[in-house]
């Protein structure tokens, strides 16, 4: 466990992530493939929350560009990410992963209803825990949910899995020629709207200090290599660390 650099880490995961090549829904190979990913730094000690979001099934924002009420169309989007919870925990305890699904919205039937001291004790006992249905709130996104979760369970630092393997000055896609940074501050990252998360979210990390690493999930062993301290992806920062 002394070889990382972080002992407890919130890891925030796309729903979109979960399709793999699939154009809807959930991709069995993509939660074994995050479980390979996790299981040795979980069992090195590392207490790792999740949280993950729900674009695979249903996505509030989009429900509402297409005439439906947008806290209907979230509260929807925010039960998608409970599916995608499940799934996960049920990938995780096949693999021998203890661990604990905790949603925003009460459910008893199908998992535990958050609470924040008991989640830190999950986390203390050595449990992963998803964190489910976004904030509870609608108008809030999945990355200001876990924006809020690192920073209710005192987590060192936020890991932002991606698709590409950090930030760009421009959208690598589209633009070949973007430039990659290794730091970037909260302010530079909202002042060039780098939609790396939303607004809120980055506010909300800016004003309690809780590092963002931005980095490619699917390259093999880069969990591992970033709690370790390895320079991969993006680093959102300080002013005063830069």
């Amino acid at each position: 466990m002394s070889t990382y650099k972080y002992q407890r880490v919130l890891l925030k995961l796309s729903g979109e992530a979960l399709m793999g090549d699939q154009a809807f829904g959930i991709d069995p190979k993509v939660p074994q493939r995050l479980a390979e990913e996790i299981k040795p730094v979980w069992e090195d000690g590392v207490q790792v929350a999740v949280v993950v979001g729900g674009g695979n099934i249903f996505r509030g924002i989009q429900g509402a560009a297409a005439g439906m009420d947008r806290a209907q169309g979230d509260n929807m989007g925010m039960l998608a990410t409970v599916i995608n919870a499940l799934s996960l925990q049920d990938c995780f305890e096949r693999n021998g992963m203890d661990c604990r699904v905790m949603s925003a919205i009460e459910m008893h039937q199908v998992c535990e209803t958050y609470i924040r001291r008991r989640a830190i004790r999950h986390l203390e006992k050595g449990r992963i825990v998803i964190f489910a249905a976004g904030t509870g709130n609608p108008y809030f996104t999945t990355d200001t949910a876990a924006a809020l979760r690192a920073c209710e369970i005192g987590a060192e630092v936020l890991m932002k899995a991606t698709k590409v393997d950090g930030i760009y000055d421009a959208d690598p896609v589209t633009h070949p020629e973007a430039t990659k940074f290794d730091t970037i501050t909260y302010k530079e990252v909202l002042a060039r709207d780098l939609k790396v998360m939303d607004a809120t979210a980055t506010a909300l990390c800016h004003d309690n200090k809780m590092p963002i690493m931005v980095f490619d999930m699917g390259q093999n062993g880069v969990f591992m290599s970033a709690l370790a301290g390895e320079n991969v992806g993006t680093t959102v920062i300080e002013e005063d660390q830069a």
